[in-house]
């Protein structure tokens, strides 16, 4: 397909967006991520309607694997744009535009976050946002929003590279004001059970069906066993968002690991988690309880350089793809998409595809409720990845969303 042919679906799609005149239906062919065998799958009114074992593919030479959509839970932003206003300004433009450049690295769902800010900038935000989620542009592809932070630890290094000057005690009252702001739509908050009030606003989140996840924390062990007791669901990028130096025993890590009803994210691209960490966090958790997460940051997909955050602070974009900020010698968000993760965590683990999708599209459907998606079955949303895979190494040829080709490779 010619660069002038993707223009164009791009534009169709931007214009129109998934709004549909009457049937529309088409079918696909590629190898079953489950086993690699070949099946077409029929795709009717945006869903899918049927799933047809094969003996052979059409075009052999140029097999393809299909796969359910990835699904983020955590980004921040990407091509200068945050959804906290850090570089180009917020609009409903730049969440239509950034849709479309998640398309093309095969993130068909993921949850906008919003990092700890200002207040003011949390309810200009989610109310923007909160349009661009029901914009028939956007097909459905955002779920609903993260809140990480500004409820989370103010100590150096747990913190993390959250500005200090916003970071601040769990407010209900607050929330609640964010919350209507976003239409009802936070799905997750993460924060510091340690924090004073912490636990109360976990019960709150819990009794409202909104995911609470323990991160930037120090939280000692009897206090994460009781914000899991009080609703509390998944450690968010475990590992990360820890102080450099840490007690060899007392530490929120073990906690968090030992404890089976918590799930974990993490963040598999190569530079956030050691080799040996993933593969004992996937030993600990089994593919069941990982969630793997990008936690994009607004630098992703720029060219390596010193940018500046919101509130002036230096982050520095590496040429090897990690995002620093040398003020505290921390990291501060990933530059790599998540299909980029799945060939890192199956290389490191040892599992397979089948795996690594779990971990990237089924389990985080499964945890957030969206029923509709997350696997290839007859009836589920028609969100779909076609790709190569080799040497550890995704490569997205064609995306459908909603039944819709939203993405084309031209290579």
């Amino acid at each position: 397909m010619s660069v002038q042919i993707v223009a164009i679906i791009g534009i169709i799609i931007f214009l129109f967006g998934c709004e549909r005149n009457g049937d529309y239906d088409f079918k696909v062919e590629g190898l079953h991520y489950l086993d690699n065998k070949p099946v077409e799958i029929e795709i009717k009114d945006g869903k899918i309607s049927g799933i047809k074992r094969i003996k052979s593919l059409s075009d052999e030479a140029n097999a393809l694997i299909i796969s359910p959509g990835l699904i983020d839970n955590q980004v921040n932003g990407y091509m200068g744009y945050s959804f906290v206003n850090t570089g180009k300004e917020l609009s409903l433009e730049g969440i239509k535009e950034l849709t479309t450049s998640f398309w093309e690295v095969g993130i068909t769902t993921f949850l906008p976050t919003l990092t700890t800010n200002d207040h003011r900038i949390f309810l200009r935000n989610f109310e923007i946002l909160a349009k661009a989620k029901e914009d028939p542009v956007t097909c459905g592809s955002i779920a609903g929003f993260h809140l990480e932070g500004p409820y989370i630890s103010p100590v150096d290094g747990y913190r993390g590279a959250h500005p200090l000057i916003h970071v601040r005690k769990p407010d209900w009252d607050e929330f609640m004001e964010l919350y209507k702001a976003s239409g009802k739509n936070i799905l997750q908050v993460t924060l510091a059970p340690e924090t004073e009030g912490a636990m109360d606003f976990i019960s709150k989140c819990s009794e409202f069906g909104i995911h609470v996840g323990l991160g930037h924390h120090n939280a000692s062990s009897a206090q994460i066993t009781e914000a899991i007791d009080r609703g509390a669901v998944i450690a968010t990028h475990l590992g990360n968002g820890m102080a450099n130096n840490i007690n060899r025993h007392i530490n929120p890590l073990w906690p968090q690991l030992a404890d089976d009803r918590l799930k974990i994210s993490i963040i598999c691209d190569g530079f956030h988690l050691q080799p040996e960490q993933i593969r004992v966090f996937y030993k600990t958790k089994g593919s069941e309880n990982v969630v793997m997460t990008s936690d994009m940051s607004s630098l992703g997909g720029l060219e390596p350089g010193f940018y500046l955050n919101a509130i002036g602070d230096t982050l520095e974009l590496k040429p090897e793809g990690v995002i620093v900020y040398p003020a505290q010698n921390v990291l501060s968000g990933a530059a790599s998409p998540l299909s980029k993760m799945i060939g890192h965590v199956m290389k490191v683990t040892g599992c397979d595809l089948a795996a690594a999708i779990k971990m990237a599209s089924t389990n985080p459907a499964q945890l957030y409720n969206l029923n509709d998606r997350g696997e290839l079955k007859s009836g589920m949303r028609a969100d779909l990845i076609l790709f190569t895979l080799e040497n550890f190494t995704m490569d997205v040829k064609k995306t459908i969303v909603d039944g819709e080709v939203v993405f084309e490779s031209s290579k």
